[in-house]
């Protein structure tokens, strides 16, 4: 295990910087999520530590050693990629071993750490099989154990579930977290889907442009996002953001008053959709959909031309196009500027 030292790194494809001086230091045995929209430099960041993109600036170290100018196989890094990537002529065992065995490592020693590694992800039995006798879960654990029996320093994920069905994607988060529990190798994964990242991981990167808008736990960054935009990427459904008027530290949103920063000026007040609380002289909004999922009723509304949403853990049959009224819990709201985006 070792931590990795991300220093000002940065990345440009002719003229255009994708990758603009980034810092992150990974702590060992961290497991750490890279998150956010599509082209937003995360899978790229990846390939650059593992040294499959080349560095326009910066350094990246892994343990002791700046590795800028190492190749992917002196890194002392696994990669588990979106595509499973497998070998379709050779068996689970012999793709689990491929790597030990291109190393020159000793065929007793491949054996252990092949049946080692199927014994933690449960392929045992599968050991004889071709890929194409697998099912898409089984091949992305053959992938994972090809991964485990190299003992990296360091596990990097790229999408690793985005090819599974939504069933087994829950399935291998569980899985993914046990190992990392069990081996405590630094972890690096990407990920497009936020609650993949919260569910798995120690803290949480989320990047936007190339850049980074925040660092921290799953809970802090739900409990308290930096800006706008963490705040409605994480987490789902996604915050509710109402517009309003801050003075002399309230903020007003429509004919009600909130409590606020010191400031003047124009303001997004937002409210997660479990905090809206039923209320008689709450804020007036139109059920557009009700969703019921058993365990919650979810209601989109529309509030002055703005969309809503709001989770009830109680059972209600609301009917499209009923008025009713919510709330935002005090305790819960956050203000953001208007212009900025920036919390105030």
């Amino acid at each position: 295990m070792a931590d990795v030292k991300i220093h000002e790194i940065r990345k440009s494809y002719g003229a255009v910087e994708v990758i603009r001086g980034l810092n992150i230091d990974i702590y060992d045995g961290e497991f750490l999520a890279l998150v956010g929209p599509s082209g937003c430099g995360k899978s790229t960041l990846l390939r650059m530590i593992a040294g499959l993109e080349p560095i326009n600036g910066g350094t990246i170290s892994i343990g002791d050693r700046v590795v800028n100018n190492l190749p992917p196989s002196e890194r002392d890094i696994a990669m588990v990629f979106q595509t499973y990537a497998l070998y379709p002529h050779k068996s689970v065992a012999e793709n689990m071993g491929f790597a030990l065995k291109v190393a020159k490592a000793d065929k007793a020693e491949i054996d252990r750490r092949v049946t080692e590694a199927a014994e933690i992800l449960s392929l045992t039995e599968y050991l004889d099989r071709k890929p194409r006798h697998l099912s898409g879960g089984q091949r992305q654990r053959v992938a994972m154990g090809r991964a485990i029996v190299r003992d990296p320093q360091v596990f990097l994920f790229d999408e690793p579930l985005s090819n599974l069905d939504a069933k087994l994607r829950i399935q291998m988060r569980t899985e993914i977290k046990e190992l990392h529990q069990r081996l405590k190798t630094t972890t690096v994964f990407v990920t497009h889907d936020q609650i993949e990242a919260m569910t798995l991981a120690d803290r949480i990167v989320v990047m936007q442009g190339g850049n980074i808008e925040q660092v921290g736990t799953p809970l802090e960054l739900y409990d308290n996002p930096t800006n706008e935009f963490v705040a409605t990427f994480i987490g789902a459904p996604s915050m509710n953001l109402l517009s309003g008027d801050l003075s002399n530290g309230k903020v007003k949103v429509a004919d009600q008053l909130f409590a606020g920063p010191s400031g003047t000026g124009k303001v997004k007040l937002g409210v997660r959709p479990e905090h809206l609380i039923l209320s008689d002289d709450g804020l007036p909004m139109q059920v557009k959909v009700v969703e019921p999922t058993g365990a919650e009723t979810m209601v989109f509304l529309s509030f002055e031309g703005q969309d809503v949403t709001a989770v009830f853990r109680e059972r209600h049959a609301f009917a499209a196009g009923q008025t009713i009224h919510l709330k935002p819990d005090p305790d819960h709201i956050h203000i953001f500027g208007a212009e900025t985006g920036a919390r105030l």
